[in-house]
């Protein structure tokens, strides 16, 4: 039915009315169907008719079987794993106690006075015998090489050492009997001139010592009368030419001149040449005791060092001896595990 309500309205306005409807014009709330499976309500009666239920419920089943399904595998999966796991176990224990009671009755066989010590160890594992021997070939080697260089029982180096020494002595001797004949040469002069000039004081006596005589004269010969004559005549002693000892140093000039002057003094020419032949045997004699005693220290040296070397060699000789043998029974074991 069209109605146009401008002839109510007064407005030009087209309403479409429907002519029938069916819908219940009553206001009636939406009730919402509850699929809720509760644990309590899952064999009632209620659920026999519903087929949607029905299918809820028989998934329901299926996933939970599937599940239990799924867990017995594993459960028999593991329980087939540790099964094979103890069987190897089993057969690694009993291929040892085998292994172990074959080697017991081999090694028994081989020899029955077996130590601990025998035993294979790790190369790692240094003993204190491979350190002692390591030890003493080293020390041999560096003695060896060393020791030639240090002259202590190379022969050039000690003869050389030997000359050089006889070279000293003499010449130290030498030096001793010079110094002992030139004190015992200026007394003698200062007493023959004092018998020459009875009134000769102390004061007119020049102090001259033997150390300047020594420089003066040239006595690589010997000590004699008219050698120190000779050097007391030498421009070192020209400041005794004037002043108190003027008259002392004219004799000595007059005794340079004329050397036969001094044959008339055969006893104290005599006298200083004994001087020089003591003095010079009491040094050597002196010096022969010094050097006995460094012989006899060197040579002691020489046979102690020998000696160290000889017993680290014998001690290197017997360790290398007991690791051949550690060493062979090793090899043994070995051969025996391979076999």
């Amino acid at each position: 039915m069209k109605v146009h309500y401008i002839d109510i309205l007064l407005l030009k306005l087209i309403l479409n009315i429907l002519t029938h409807n069916h819908r219940n014009h009553e206001i009636i709330s939406n009730i919402q169907t509850t699929r809720l499976l509760c644990e309590c309500d899952i064999y009632t009666s209620i659920y026999d008719n519903d087929p949607e239920m029905k299918l809820v419920i028989q998934q329901f089943n299926n996933r939970t079987a599937q599940r239990f399904k799924e867990y017995d595998e594993r459960v028999i999966q593991n329980r087939q794993k540790c099964k094979e796991q103890c069987n190897k176990d089993i057969q690694e224990i009993i291929l040892k106690d085998k292994i172990e009671k074959e080697l017991k009755d081999k090694i028994s066989a081989l020899e029955t006075n077996i130590s601990t010590e025998d035993i294979p160890t790790c190369v790692c594992e240094k003993s204190m015998a491979n350190k002692t021997e390591k030890f003493c070939l080293n020390c041999g080697k560096n003695m060896g090489a060393i020791a030639p260089w240090w002259s202590l029982v190379c022969g050039v180096g000690y003869a050389g050492w030997t000359h050089y020494t006889a070279t000293t002595l003499v010449k130290i001797a030498t030096e001793a009997g010079i110094k002992k004949g030139i004190e015992v040469g200026l007394a003698k002069v200062t007493e023959i001139i004092k018998n020459i000039i009875f009134n000769l004081t102390p004061d007119q006596i020049p102090p001259i010592t033997v150390g300047e005589v020594m420089t003066a004269g040239n006595f690589s010969d010997g000590v004699t009368l008219h050698g120190i004559v000779k050097a007391l005549h030498s421009p070192m002693f020209a400041k005794y030419d004037d002043g108190s000892t003027a008259l002392f140093s004219t004799y000595v000039q007059n005794f340079v001149k004329n050397p036969r002057l001094l044959n008339q003094y055969g006893t104290e020419s005599t006298a200083i040449a004994n001087a020089f032949t003591q003095g010079k045997v009491e040094a050597e004699s002196a010096a022969a005791s010094t050097t006995s005693i460094l012989h006899t220290t060197i040579i002691a040296s020489v046979v102690a060092i020998v000696v160290i070397v000889l017993v680290m060699l014998i001690i290197y000789l017997i360790l290398r001896y007991r690791k051949k043998n550690k060493m062979k029974k090793k090899l043994q074991y070995i051969k025996l595990l391979k076999d």
